[in-house]
């Protein structure tokens, strides 16, 4: 799908899942290296960023834990086209941050209101802090599902935090994994900023720059949230497996005497004490009592029970 947006003298072509036809269409109207068109027809395998004589190419990977179908992954790839005088986006996937920033867009143009600014330059920053900002929402997801796992751990649920404990590590390393090149990425383009847009859009860089670091503590911090969990669950179901072994090996203790007292008037001998006697029977089932409640009290003497 082509979806084609006019800002002052700006042009910027929206790509979703873009056909043959609709690249080479923007290509060639826009003057796009052929290179560039071809990796716009498919996803791009790792994020990177390439200087050409009239525009620069940069390819960016951000995390999702919602995918918009059962075929989606973890991450959702933005191609950025920026030119002098017009931008190009595609992606693979629909967005919700497009969605909502194509709105204010076309707004702003209607109005002819200067809020969006003069240069692609412009447009490609408004979009990625929209971007960067989707991925803080991303991390306040998991942030909200540690605290959901913390309390049900401590209410008893550590054999059920266990699975949820694993999806949380598995979200927070997808975050993660997705995040970690575009430090590289996003100096490079603070180094090629001045000398294509000019010198006012490289404090505009750092800024989106700072909003990469402080995603990338905010993931740090849950992380170690998560391994904190982690370790105070397994300590939890640690500590309960021992109370089962230990009442199992009192129990085991306790009916000893039973089965000591029971398989010696179960031997079969000549002499047998107390078989054969009046009430043998309840002589020997108060011997087995009297013994089993000694167990009981020494236990209980030991502060085993």
């Amino acid at each position: 799908m082509l979806r084609r947006h006019t800002y002052k003298k700006i042009t910027w072509i929206d790509l979703v899942s873009p056909t043959q036809d609709e690249v080479r269409e923007a290509a060639q109207e826009l003057g796009v290296d052929a290179q560039v068109a071809s990796e716009l027809l498919s996803p791009t395998l790792r994020p990177h960023i390439e200087k050409y004589e009239n525009h620069l190419y940069l390819v960016l990977h951000f995390p999702t834990l919602k995918p918009t179908t059962h075929l989606s992954s973890a991450e959702q790839e933005v191609d950025f086209v920026i030119g002098k005088d017009f931008l190009i986006t595609a992606r693979y996937e629909e967005l919700e941050s497009f969605s909502e920033f194509r709105q204010v867009f076309e707004v702003n143009a209607t109005l002819e209101d200067d809020h969006i600014g003069d240069s692609p330059f412009d447009i490609f920053l408004l979009l990625t802090r929209r971007l960067y900002k989707g991925v803080e929402a991303e991390i306040y997801t998991v942030r909200e599902k540690l605290e959901y796992i913390e309390k049900e751990i401590f209410e008893g649920y550590e054999k059920e935090m266990v699975v949820a404990l694993s999806h949380a590590g598995r979200d927070i390393l997808n975050l993660k994994q997705a995040l970690d090149p575009h430090q590289e990425i996003l100096r490079s383009l603070g180094e090629l900023t001045e000398a294509f847009s000019g010198r006012e859009y490289v404090s505009r860089v750092k800024k989106i720059e700072n909003m990469y670091y402080r995603s990338r503590k905010h993931i740090i911090r849950i992380w170690q949230t998560l391994s904190e969990l982690r370790e105070t669950n397994n300590s939890l179901l640690s500590t309960k497996q021992n109370e089962v072994m230990k009442k199992l090996t009192i129990m085991a203790f306790v009916t000893f005497p039973l089965m000591l007292i029971s398989s010696i008037f179960g031997m079969n001998t000549k002499i047998l004490p107390i078989a054969g006697m009046d009430n043998d029977f309840w002589i020997i089932t108060g011997v087995m009592l009297i013994a089993t409640c000694i167990m009981f009290l020494f236990f209980k003497h030991k502060n085993w029970l």
